[in-house]
């Protein structure tokens, strides 16, 4: 791995600590993952525009197949290691330690790093690196209204349903695409293994997703029936 790329791993992590502490500072009263949420929202943003930038063919976006990183996508996928390192050392000191985006992050980290360490498969990272996040700053964002005190309203639905639909159509349409063909070329065989350990996790997450949207929409209906409105007991 270049030395100019470890600098910017570096400094990504350093400044993406910066930041959060600059936010946590300016907003006290929000709870350490409102802080961190607003910075992986920055993060998210940010990848999908240099991940679209770095597609040399939109004509077919995973082409060149097995290829050497280009400049821009040795970038991007530097800056995407950068906030993985942040994030899973800022979640060490959350109250609630999610294991399954503990393992999302360890395996995209080994996934990336190998990608950027062998010269291989920079189109696939990239295009995994896009489905990846253009279904995040809805994450967060649901998650930050909860704490908004927009729990429970059509605003926080419609960010819920939202994310629910980009993420189900870039991870279990686009996903399992970008990882056969990964898995079909002559990629090192951690990348591999990187490729179907992400599908497997996204296709775990994409049950639980299926699983609050149907909860999600059960208790809207079952609002409804018990109203005022449809009991006749309007005063």
């Amino acid at each position: 791995m270049e030395d100019d790329i470890v600098n910017l791993i570096v400094l990504g992590v350093l400044s993406r600590t910066t930041v959060f502490l600059l936010i946590r500072k300016t907003f006290s009263k929000r709870s350490f993952d409102f802080c961190n949420r607003i910075v992986s929202t920055i993060h998210a943003t940010l990848a999908v525009i240099l991940a679209s930038r770095s597609v040399e063919d939109w004509g077919c976006p995973v082409c060149p197949l097995a290829s050497k990183p280009s400049l821009k996508q040795r970038q991007t996928l530097a800056v995407t290691i950068a906030y993985l390192l942040y994030d899973l050392i800022c979640c060490l000191f959350d109250e609630r330690v999610s294991l399954d985006n503990t393992v999302h992050h360890l395996v995209s980290i080994v996934g990336i790093g190998a990608g950027l360490a062998y010269q291989k498969c920079g189109s696939e990272l990239v295009a995994a690196l896009f489905i990846s996040e253009i279904s995040s700053p809805f994450l967060h964002a649901r998650e930050l209204l909860k704490e908004l005190r927009y729990r429970d309203t059509d605003l926080n639905l419609a960010a819920d349903i939202t994310f629910a639909v980009i993420f189900s159509l870039a991870r279990m349409v686009g996903g399992p695409y970008v990882t056969f063909v990964t898995l079909s070329v002559n990629n090192p065989i951690l990348i591999k293994a990187m490729a179907l350990g992400l599908q497997l996790v996204s296709a775990f997450w994409f049950y639980k997703i299926v699983k609050m949207v149907k909860y999600k929409l059960t208790r809207g209906k079952k609002k409804v029936v018990s109203s005022p409105l449809h009991s006749g007991k309007l005063n």
